[in-house]
């Protein structure tokens, strides 16, 4: 084994970390046989550079589908493209209202303690409003993560590469040919700036943007195409966070079974990283036998729950995976 696996086995035996270890083992059984993995990804992970993990992972053929939020889909991108623009804000839970109030002025966006400066926001902007308006102009739809993989196939993009290429996970999904799926896109930056656009008559439409329930309709699509029939493992499911990047995908399958009475399997592992806790009713911290009564997961289904920070957790997991 590699010395991060040796590590985990040493000394991770009891507890989250033992939840971890065995969560990592499953993963990568279910990979093992055959079976496909989709990644539910929530919260800031790309600005906290998951992608130095998620890239391999995907190139490894150990991730088949990504549901994120549109923060994600994005800030991968803003972090190729701009990384040494990016600020550090070590002391950031110190911050006063105009400390705040000064980043604001200088135009960095604040994610706990990385900023994120406007400029590249307003060049990916620039960028995407021509592949917009060229796909209205031909009557093309496509998801929003489409029109981030148009923006990456641009010849001079490269120019402003600031990490190395191998650590995009979007550069690695579009190379993989991995569909990315994002769920209530309009709450992001680049959403945003699609319906501003529209607003300003630069855009005829919102048409060339392919809807959520769109985007629902072709994660099943994608499902019954790689469930397996019972031939291996159906399809895996790997939630960084809650919120709607995975509430959104694993409705898939009660779709599917309920609604259009299709006979699909279950999803085949569950494996959920989240601080949250199931009081209120939230369902971020649901726990995973919750889903059960949903008709998400079977008795049977491998399922682990890691209450842990997904920063610090989920390249753990990749590790083990990937035989680090």
């Amino acid at each position: 084994m590699g010395e991060i696996r040796d590590f985990m086995s040493r000394n991770y035996r009891h507890f989250n970390a033992r939840e971890l270890v065995d969560a990592a083992k499953a993963y990568e059984a279910h990979i093992d046989a055959g079976g496909k993995m989709l990644v539910a990804m929530a919260g800031a992970m790309s600005t906290g550079e998951f992608g130095i993990s998620l890239a391999r992972m995907i190139r490894a053929g150990k991730v088949h589908a990504i549901s994120c939020t549109g923060a994600n889909l994005e800030e991968d991108v803003f972090n190729l493209v701009a990384h040494r623009e990016f600020e550090i804000v070590p002391s950031w839970r110190e911050l006063s209202a105009a400390d705040e109030q000064a980043l604001h002025d200088r135009g960095m966006n604040r994610v706990t303690d990385t900023c994120i400066p406007e400029t590249v926001m307003r060049h990916v902007e620039g960028r995407l409003l021509a592949a917009w308006q060229k796909a209205a102009a031909t009557g093309e739809r496509r998801l929003p993560s489409e029109f981030l993989f148009e923006v990456l196939d641009e010849p001079d993009l490269a120019e402003h590469w600031q990490i190395p290429p191998e650590q995009s996970w979007m550069l690695a999904a579009k190379e993989a040919g991995v569909p990315v799926f994002a769920p209530g896109w309009e709450d992001s930056t680049t959403g945003n700036i699609f319906a501003a656009n529209v607003m300003m008559g630069r855009m005829p439409d919102h048409a060339c943007v392919k809807s959520g329930t769109e985007q629902f309709q072709a994660l099943m699509e994608w499902y019954e195409a790689h469930h397996g029939a019972g031939a291996h493992p159906s399809v895996g499911f790997f939630q960084i966070g809650g919120g709607i990047a995975g509430d959104f995908a694993i409705c898939a399958v009660p779709c599917l079974t309920q609604d259009l009475r299709r006979d699909v399997p279950f999803w085949g592992y569950f494996c959920q990283i989240t601080d949250a806790q199931p009081s209120y009713g939230g369902y971020s911290g649901a726990p995973a036998n919750e889903k059960i009564t949903w008709g998400k997961l079977e008795p049977s289904t491998p399922r682990f729950e890691i209450n842990s920070d997904a920063a610090i957790v989920a390249p753990l997991v990749c590790a083990w995976v990937l035989g680090d």
